[in-house]
């Protein structure tokens, strides 16, 4: 299937630009019903239904998430609310086997905590797969991989 690489780098950007800015809803509006989110922990290729991941949400549950961040006053670890800066690079489009674009980037995410002095960074590559939808995308599937999955890591509460 022919994609048109610059829509596919915006669809990208665009999503980070979303989490960045905390924009939750506009950010969920971006995924698909059938969607799932992946971090996984310790290894890049676990099962995840076997083994933990910091994160392995479907749609649902990533919608439980945006509402428990931006509607419960319940994530005590954003209140005040983090301060958010990410890089994209190094992206990579392939075709998937199943008609999606699939792509591979790389980021540097830094979280700046008010309540905290030293800023926290958050580093990896990102798959996504992006189901065509009209003249744009929908996410289908987004897997993180930190560079530290392995370590102890402090609270993650904004999305990578």
């Amino acid at each position: 299937m022919p994609f048109d690489r610059y829509a596919v780098e915006q669809f990208l950007y665009r999503e980070a630009r979303l989490a960045d800015e905390q924009r939750l809803e506009d950010w969920l509006a971006l995924w698909d019903q059938d969607a799932l989110y992946w971090v996984p922990c310790n290894e890049y290729d676990i099962d995840p239904t076997r083994q933990l991941s910091i994160i392995y949400d479907d749609y649902a549950r990533l919608r439980l998430r945006v509402a428990r961040i931006t509607k419960t006053g319940m994530a005590w670890t954003q209140e005040p609310r983090s301060r958010l800066r990410r890089l994209v690079s190094n992206i990579e489009i392939y075709d998937h086997p199943d008609g999606l674009v699939q792509t591979f980037s790389n980021f540097h995410l830094t979280e700046l905590r008010v309540n905290r002095r030293d800023p926290v960074e958050w580093i990896g590559r990102t798959e996504h797969r992006l189901r065509p939808h009209g003249d744009d995308f929908k996410l289908a599937y987004k897997k993180v991989m930190l560079i530290n999955n392995d370590h102890e890591m402090t609270q993650l509460s904004c999305m990578v």
